[in-house]
């Protein structure tokens, strides 16, 4: 997928400017004023752009997101299908935030560059700072929902969750970077190569659909009268539908326990949630791992993931990453652990 794209295309994505990106905005109909707000994104640039609305009946219908997609990243047909799902969901009533359509595309190209972007509507909303036991049964309700509707279609170009790929190629990936200090890299790959083989029995048999695959508070949005919707599908997935809990509530306490039983009995008006995935938490913890390590590993000549990430090239960071990895192969070595249903 890589080779679809230049340097130059890279060059123009990292130096994107107003000017650039409010003609993009008009060409779609829209009068914006001038105002340009750069949107925290490490992934993709995105943009809060204000418009011309006399119709507007509420502050946000004065906005529009813009959302330029990093070259490279996903080919055409991988962010169609995150479209796709989301106008899936949306026909469903289920709260989240689809792409606005011009002449029934929501997929375009920049003249200047072979580079892709679409355009959202403005949502008000927080992120929580806690789950309240109702709100954590809104959330097996809402995420029940969007499983229901995942499963009616698969997907044919997005990626899928298994050892494999979040495993295997992200380490082959990483390696070849060259980024982690000589004398962590035998030490981390020896114990990434075991945890994956560790792992890959516990996915046999396991049922994978579409799934919004990045399913973390970051992530969601929450209004007293409107509750909980979802935002950021760029890393939907086909995989077990336990790693949109798991991400929800990731701890591994009592407390946590019993925030997923309330998720899951509410999760269950919408069909039973696979208790055989339950398995798979610390798993998929894991592979996150690894996927999050060579994702920064690859994004490093970006300006803008040095200031984000520091600590990445320091001999402090891998030594701690190597002890997460030992702690993975133990958990999932042991998984009779209570915290497991």
């Amino acid at each position: 997928m890589a080779s679809m794209w230049g340097s130059g295309e890279t060059e123009f994505f990292y130096q994107l400017e107003p000017t650039t990106i409010l003609n993009h905005i008009d060409k779609h109909g829209f009068r914006s004023t001038g105002r340009c707000l750069p949107l925290n994104s490490l992934e993709n640039r995105v943009f809060e752009i204000e418009i011309e609305n006399d119709q507007a009946k509420s502050p946000s219908e004065k906005f529009v997101i813009a959302k330029f997609y990093r070259p490279g990243r996903w080919s055409r047909e991988q962010i169609q299908e995150e479209h796709d799902f989301l106008f899936d969901l949306q026909e469903a009533e289920v709260p989240v935030i689809a792409p606005l359509k011009f002449d029934g595309k929501s997929l375009f190209q920049m003249e200047e560059a072979s580079i892709l972007y679409t355009l959202f509507p403005k949502r008000g909303g927080r992120n929580p700072d806690e789950l309240t036991d109702q709100m954590t049964r809104d959330l097996g309700r809402l995420i029940g929902r969007i499983h229901s509707v995942g499963r009616k279609r698969p997907f044919e170009h997005r990626l899928e969750l298994t050892p494999e790929v979040y495993g295997d190629k992200n380490l082959e990936s990483l390696l070849s970077l060259q980024i982690i200090p000589e004398n962590f890299k035998v030490g981390y790959e020896s114990l990434a190569k075991q945890f994956i083989t560790t792992i890959k029995p516990l996915f046999e048999n396991i049922e994978r659909q579409r799934v919004h695959g990045d399913c973390h508070w970051g992530n969601l949005l929450y209004t007293e009268d409107q509750g909980f919707f979802f935002i950021d599908f760029d890393d939907v997935v086909k995989g077990p539908v336990v790693q949109d809990l798991w991400l929800m509530i990731p701890g591994r306490d009592e407390y946590a326990k019993r925030q997923r039983e309330l998720f899951m009995e509410s999760y269950a008006l919408w069909g039973d949630f696979p208790m055989n995935q339950i398995k798979l938490i610390e798993p998929l913890r894991g592979l996150r791992y690894l996927h999050f390590d060579n994702w920064i590993a690859k994004r490093w000549s970006d300006p803008a993931f040095p200031l984000a990430f520091p600590h990445f090239n320091s001999e402090r960071y891998w030594g701690e990453k190597i002890n997460d990895l030992r702690e993975q192969i133990d958990l999932c070595q042991n998984l009779s652990n209570p915290y497991y249903y």
